[in-house]
């Protein structure tokens, strides 16, 4: 049967930095899924991550292998084989509850050792209350190993944007290679469909040229005078196997009607094909656009707050100086008001 799934997960994947052995890495930007495979033929158990077409864990379960719980949403476990250490954030403790329990049934099965505490030399969680807690979408930001915060959400324009192309071009793309498929088998089935037309056209005539033989035949032997029995029964046999004919060759013909109503079939998915292949071009058009649209506006709106911070800078400047003229005038008002009484 190969490699089957028995648990998923969701959590931030984290590796331990190579050069220091002490720093957490984040090897993924988000939280992606985490799935455990059981190979029924080997009796191996896998632990297998991907973000996105990369695999960022493939460990294989060791009976040495040791997994720790180091804090509430934080699990560690060292794989000697990738000469590595990995890490598990979840967003809550029942998510780790739940991967901790599926990782102690398998490694029960190799008999490991497996620690439900951080021991005094185990690493600590990379992970604070603030950098994973509430759904498993919270981003881990690369730049902090040790204590990476929430990535910044992206701009209300951008995120919808972004998912609806992604999203616009995966349903086109699917359609297309359904089509593709379809399209695939309808092609062999065609020309399997015209191999089979020439040879039942080859047997069509060797039934056609036996049948006429046939009649040939009756039409002599009732030229025969005085026909007896066995001749009438020849006759009517050979009248029994044309009728057979007749009705295998009615059978072939609507069997060429059928594959010719599949040729036609298939000529319509062709232009289906055709027609989606040309909108999901207009469609990446229409995005690049929106893309650069989007780049345009993003570039004013800086420009705009740039703009709008030199403006306040200027005023800060215009205030201070009004200030100090202010200033000088109260001094002069003071120096002429003692003038005045002095004099």
């Amino acid at each position: 049967m190969g490699e089957q799934p028995i648990f998923s997960t969701r959590a931030h994947v984290f590796q331990i930095d190579p050069n220091t052995k002490k720093n957490w890495v984040p090897t993924s930007k988000h939280a992606v899924t985490v799935s455990y495979f059981f190979d029924s033929t080997r009796n191996v158990y896998r632990i297998i991550s991907l973000d996105g077409s990369k695999a960022i864990i493939n460990s294989t379960i060791t009976p040495n292998m040791t997994f720790t719980k180091t804090s509430q949403k934080f699990g560690q476990w060292a794989d000697s084989r990738a000469n590595t250490v990995y890490g598990l954030g979840f967003s809550s403790e029942s998510h780790l509850v739940k991967g901790g329990t599926v990782k102690r049934n398998v490694l029960s099965v190799n008999k490991p050792v497996i620690k439900k505490e951080s021991a005094p030399g185990d690493l600590q969680s990379p992970l604070t209350s603030e950098s994973i807690n509430g759904t498993d979408n919270d981003r881990v930001t690369p730049d902090t190993p040790q204590h990476p915060e929430a990535r910044a959400e992206p701009s209300q324009n951008a995120l919808p944007f972004s998912h609806s192309s992604s999203s616009i071009n995966k349903h086109w793309e699917a359609e297309l290679a359904a089509l593709k498929g379809n399209n695939a088998k309808l092609t062999a089935a065609l020309l399997e469909s015209t191999a089979n037309v020439k040879q039942w056209k080859q047997q069509l005539a060797a039934y056609q040229e036996e049948a006429e033989r046939l009649h040939k035949r009756v039409t002599e032997l009732e030229c025969v005078s005085g026909q007896t029995t066995g001749i009438k029964s020849q006759k009517t046999e050979l009248n029994r196997t044309i009728e057979e004919l007749e009705l295998a060759l009615k059978a072939k013909e609507e069997e060429l009607e059928r594959l010719k109503a599949e040729v036609e079939s298939a000529n319509e998915f062709r232009s289906q094909r055709d027609s989606l292949t040309q909108r999901l071009q207009e469609t990446e058009v229409r995005n690049q656009t929106l893309e650069a649209q989007l780049t345009d506006l993003e570039q004013r709106l800086e420009s705009s707050q740039l703009e709008r911070e030199a403006f306040r800078k200027s005023l800060r400047s215009l205030l201070e100086l009004l200030d100090s003229k202010i200033f000088e005038l109260n001094e002069l008002r003071d120096a002429l008001a003692k003038l005045l009484e002095g004099s």
